[in-house]
């Protein structure tokens, strides 16, 4: 659990008591240099007090609010030392095809699924990857699982990044798959490996022998295909469908192909429940170690604003008094 500030000098305005406090103590030095020169006892401290301790509370909560104290907790679990997944999902423009316009495209329901198998993988670090006609990681494996959310939702749109070529009207090529070996997306302790891609299989022609000797040399890449795909579904821009974009109907037959030359699997998308238990199976057990998990972080500033009401409160009572 960690203790951190936003703004930490915005806490100098607690300060700003100063004033009514050097008011008030004023204020109670001329009501006492009165009383003597008319003969009167002194009046109690008490309430004077009493104020000053109101202003000086108030002034230290507000002060604190306005340094805006987070508080961070992370959880600790259990994370498997000899695996790691990579969920990759296809970023071509054909993501963006939808059954209606109000529909969620292949992409929103893409990263839909992708965060419901992560939040099944708890003991296992996931890392996050983009495809069109390269792999390009957007996280490496992490236990952290607000991390693998924010990244999701923030990091991955249609054509971010663009494809290196804008010549070709098919911008997927599931050869770039191999990347994920050539370029070491896995750290050298994981023995247990596995892709998981999200895509419409809308792809160029893959050269399957070489995606083969790339995933499964030792040690081995699992691949899992999910199918992200309708036949009826449509890019629309401007309120219609683009005249130049058709589902291709071979998409699954080309998916069933490479899944078969590298001893993947292909799976429909609907059902993040089977591509979990899937990734479970190609993982199987293995050891584990404590490390940090999800974090959560509590913004103080509110709570400590209402709390500066409290002392507030008092004083507006005593002055009625």
């Amino acid at each position: 659990m960690r203790l951190s500030f936003v703004t930490p000098l915005a806490g100098l305005v607690g300060l700003g008591v100063l004033l009514p406090a050097l008011a008030l103590l004023e204020r109670r030095a001329a009501a006492e240099r009165a009383r003597r020169a008319l003969g009167i006892s002194a009046a109690a401290g008490r309430a004077t007090l009493l104020a000053l301790g109101a202003l000086a509370l108030a002034g230290t909560l507000v002060g604190l609010a306005a340094a805006q104290p987070v508080l961070e907790r992370s959880e600790r679990r259990q994370v498997r030392t000899d695996a790691e997944v990579f969920v990759v999902l296809d970023v071509s423009r054909s993501m963006l095809a939808q059954a209606g316009e109000s529909s969620p495209t292949r992409l929103a329901r893409a990263k839909a699924e992708a965060g419901a198998l992560r939040a099944a993988l708890p003991e296992v670090r996931v890392g996050l990857a983009s495809l069109t006609d390269r792999l390009l990681p957007h996280l490496f494996p992490s236990a952290a699982e607000d991390v693998f959310a924010a990244t999701l939702e923030r990091s991955l749109g249609v054509d971010r990044p663009p494809p290196r070529s804008s010549l070709s009207t098919i911008a997927t090529g599931l050869d770039a798959l191999r990347a994920a070996r050539s370029l070491r997306f896995f750290s050298p302790e994981a023995t247990k490996r596995v892709l998981v891609v999200y895509t419409d299989g809308e792809s160029l022609p893959v050269a399957r022998a070489r995606l083969a000797s790339a995933l499964l040399s030792l040690p081995a890449i699992g691949l899992v295909l999910v199918h992200v795909w309708g036949a009826e579904e449509r890019v629309y821009s401007g309120g219609a469908p683009e005249p130049q974009y058709e589902p291709d109907a071979g998409s699954r037959a080309l998916l069933e192909g490479v899944a078969a030359s590298t001893q993947g699997a292909v799976l429909g998308e609907g059902d993040p429940d089977r591509v979990a238990a899937k990734v479970k199976a190609l993982l199987g057990d293995g050891p584990t170690e404590a490390a940090e998990g999800a974090s959560r972080r509590y913004r103080l500033a509110p709570y400590l604003l209402l709390a500066a009401l409290a002392p507030c409160g008092l004083l507006l009572w005593r002055r009625e008094r």
